[in-house]
């Protein structure tokens, strides 16, 4: 397979462009900077030098032909006020999304975030994620070319992941390590029988491979 992943250098693609390029996936990871390439290159993963804050449908289109699968991972970051909120969280996953239905790329996997909702209310910039998230994943839900599983994790870790996730429609909060949502996402990918679901995700008793085919009612 080949699988595009928007965000490609953050920390969670950079594992899963890993885990793609070790079982033989060809995996092409989206950058804003040219000199982020390398970190990819050593994950295995072909860069593609490419702002979506800045780009148009058409361009992303143009990367996405071709692919079996594309990967929303980007983000504006923790350091980031609102305004990126909007053009990154919710924008460029927007933007994604309609590439991928331009490009006739149908496998569509976005990394959402716990508690995302389009309705939340608030004024500090967490609230403007979670409303811009939200907002995006309604965006996705909505686009029936797409076979869309949108991923909720809960708080994010750098511990080595177990491999023992809880992947159900509703888990309630709790942690997971970057590792497992990575090999959770390469799981996904693999498995279009989970379109239409949106999940959430945290460290569990439930090996990867199983809690997956569970949700896909397998």
């Amino acid at each position: 397979m080949r699988i595009v992943i928007a965000g490609g250098h953050g920390q969670i693609a950079l594992r899963l462009e890993r885990l793609l390029a070790a079982r033989g996936d060809e995996a092409a990871g989206i950058i804003r900077r040219a000199e982020q390439a390398e970190d990819l290159r050593a994950a295995g993963a072909e860069p593609i030098v490419l702002d979506l804050e800045s780009t148009s449908v058409e361009e992303v289109a143009e990367r996405l032909r071709g692919a079996d699968a594309a990967v929303f991972a980007a983000g504006a970051g923790p350091g980031s006020g609102a305004a990126r909120k909007d053009t990154v969280d919710k924008g460029a996953a927007v933007l994604f999304a309609d590439a991928a239905v331009r490009a006739g790329v149908r496998r569509h996997v976005v990394v959402s975030a716990m508690g995302a909702d389009a309705r939340h209310e608030g004024d500090e910039v967490f609230d403007v994620y979670l409303r811009a998230k939200g907002e995006a994943d309604d965006h996705v839900r909505g686009l029936e070319a797409l076979d869309w599983t949108i991923l909720r994790p809960g708080a994010l870790t750098d511990e080595p992941g177990t491999g023992q996730v809880r992947l159900e429609a509703h888990t309630g909060r709790g942690p997971v390590p970057r590792d497992d949502v990575a090999t959770v996402l390469a799981e996904l990918v693999d498995t279009p029988a989970t379109a239409g679901l949106t999940l959430e995700l945290v460290s569990g008793s439930t090996p990867v491979s199983v809690a997956v085919k569970s949700v896909a009612g397998n």
